[in-house]
C-alpha cells in the first residue's frame, strides 16, 4: 500500500517539452526516482535536495492540481488547518499573479476603500511583484547574521513604478513601502532605479537587510509585528533601530495587539 506525501509548493522551475517542474518542501520521506500519484497523474521526484526540498516533475502543473486538492498554506504557528474563509482572507487586494508561497502580511490589512482614500489624498500608488519564497520565512539559525544564507525570490518592477520612484526622489517626496516584501525588492534594485532610465526590471532578489545597512529607496515603512529570529524582523529593526522597535513591541504586547499573520500593522517614519 502506498503512503501519503505532503508537498508545499515553493516555485515553478520551468515547463519544457510538456513537462512541468516544481520545487517543493516535503513532509515524510521521499527518494529520487520515486513516483507520486494524484488524480490519475504520475509525478516523479527528480531530485532530493538539502533542507527538505525536492524537485518534482510531471505532465501536470502542480499549481492547478493544488487548486483542486490543496489548501491555503497558512503559517505553521497558526496551528490549525485552513478554512474556506482563509481562501479569501489570506490574500491581498493587490494579488494578481500566482507564485508566492505566502501572503505579504502587511498588505492583508489593506482594503480597496483604504487604497482609494489614499489616492484621494494625492498619494500615488505604484505596484510591483515579488513571489514570496523561503527567503521570507526561514528562521535565522546562526549567531553571526552575516553568515545567514538568504534564498532568492523572483520579482518584477514595472517601468511605471521605477518612474514614479525617480519622480518622487527628484521632487523631494517620500517613498513608503507597504511591507518588507516591497522593501526588499526596491532596495535590491536600488542601483538600477537610481541610476538608469525607467525600464521594466525583473530577476531574483536575495538581499538580506540587517543592522548597518543604509536604505536607499525607502523612507517610510508599514509592516507587521514579526516572529523572533526572522529576516523580516531583522529588516524592521534595521529600519526603525532596535531600541525604538523593542519599545514598540513591548507596548504592543502590553496592549494585546495581534502579532504575525492576520495581525496588526505599524507605520515607521
Amino acid at each position: 500500500m502506498g503512503k501519503t506525501r505532503e508537498l508545499f509548493l515553493i516555485e515553478k522551475h520551468g515547463h519544457d517539452f510538456g513537462i512541468h517542474k516544481h520545487k517543493v518542501l516535503y513532509r515524510g520521506k521521499i527518494h529520487a526516482g520515486e513516483i507520486l500519484r494524484i488524480d490519475g497523474f504520475e509525478l516523479i521526484v527528480s531530485e532530493v535536495m538539502v533542507g527538505g526540498l525536492a524537485i518534482i516533475s510531471g505532465e501536470v502543473d502542480l499549481l492547478k492540481l493544488s487548486e483542486k486538492y490543496g489548501s491555503v498554506p497558512l503559517p505553521p504557528y497558526m496551528k490549525r488547518d485552513a478554512s474556506k474563509e482563509d481562501t479569501e482572507r489570506y490574500q491581498t487586494v493587490f494579488a494578481k499573479d500566482p507564485g508566492s508561497v505566502a501572503a505579504p502580511t502587511a498588505s492583508l490589512n489593506f482594503t480597496k476603500d483604504l487604497e482609494q482614500k489614499l489616492k484621494t489624498k494625492g498619494v500615488k500608488i505604484a505596484y510591483l511583484t515579488l513571489h514570496v519564497g523561503l527567503g521570507t520565512f526561514l528562521p535565522i539559525r546562526v549567531d553571526d547574521v552575516t553568515k545567514h544564507k538568504m534564498h532568492s525570490e523572483y520579482f518584477e518592477i514595472p517601468k511605471e513604478t521605477v518612474q514614479a520612484i525617480q519622480s518622487a526622489k527628484k521632487s523631494g517626496n517620500k517613498v513608503l513601502a507597504i511591507g518588507t516584501t516591497v522593501t526588499r525588492t526596491l532596495e535590491y534594485c536600488a542601483p538600477q532605479i537610481l541610476s538608469q532610465k525607467p525600464q521594466d526590471l525583473s530577476g531574483e532578489a536575495d538581499i538580506f537587510i540587517y543592522p548597518g545597512y543604509e536604505f536607499k529607496i525607502i523612507d517610510h515603512l508599514v509592516t507587521n509585528f514579526h516572529a523572533p529570529r526572522t529576516t523580516v524582523l531583522m529588516l524592521t529593526a534595521t529600519f526603525a533601530s532596535w531600541p525604538h522597535l523593542k519599545h514598540t513591541y513591548d507596548t504592543a504586547a502590553a496592549e494585546k495587539y495581534a502579532f504575525l499573520s492576520y495581525g496588526d500593522s505599524m507605520l515607521i517614519t
